[in-house]
């Protein structure tokens, strides 16, 4: 799971960070990607935070559950969102989660908070609950090479993207780009793999 430090800043303050992500611009680069390449069904938003890419998932048709690591950020997502289910689940484990059960799972800058050691399983518990033929988006920061912490306390991962391509063979990738994500002005590494 993210490691203490970074889990303890969004419990410390989990409406700032609501506040300041649903401030951003709309996620449209994301939400293209979604509607290109998911497909209708059932979707498990990991790391939902507080629930503002579930809601967008919610609006357009999607059968969502939102699963994070972060209580606070748990409660921030339910008060926010009350028709959405949001259930505590964390990187690599998912426990609870029943394999090859959604359609689609959205990890969108999530990996980038764990060990060097956890990405791999994480990448391939994510796969594990996708059905098959299931769609993956899986996205991180790469703002700099080494793993550093922000003002906040949150860790971040640097490291090869070959390591999460060798974690997704066989499976078929569909998309691959490194871009400035639309909503949060970040560098980010994007990946959707057909199961």
């Amino acid at each position: 799971m993210p490691d203490r430090e970074t889990l303890d800043a969004y419990d410390k303050a989990p409406g700032d960070f609501a506040q300041e992500w649903h401030a951003q611009p709309t996620p449209e680069d994301l939400q293209a990607v979604v509607r290109k390449y998911f497909k209708p069904g059932k979707v498990a938003d990991i790391g939902s935070g507080s629930g503002r890419d579930a809601a967008w998932l919610i609006a357009n048709g999607f059968d969502v559950t939102g699963y994070d690591a972060s209580h606070g950020l748990l409660a921030e997502a339910r008060k926010r969102h009350p028709e959405i289910r949001f259930e505590y689940a964390a990187l690599p484990g998912l426990d609870g989660i029943v394999d090859e059960s959604f359609d689609n799972v959205l990890c969108e800058t999530v990996i980038m908070h764990l060990l060097h050691e956890e990405i791999v399983p994480s990448i391939h518990r994510l796969l594990a609950i996708l059905k098959t033929g299931g769609i993956l988006y899986l996205s991180w920061r790469t703002d700099k090479g080494t793993d550093w912490r922000d003002k906040r306390g949150r860790r971040y991962a640097g490291f090869d993207p070959r390591v999460v391509r060798d974690a997704l063979a066989p499976h078929e990738i569909l998309l691959e780009n490194e871009t400035i994500s639309a909503s949060s002005g970040n560098p980010i590494h994007v990946i959707v793999v057909r199961k």
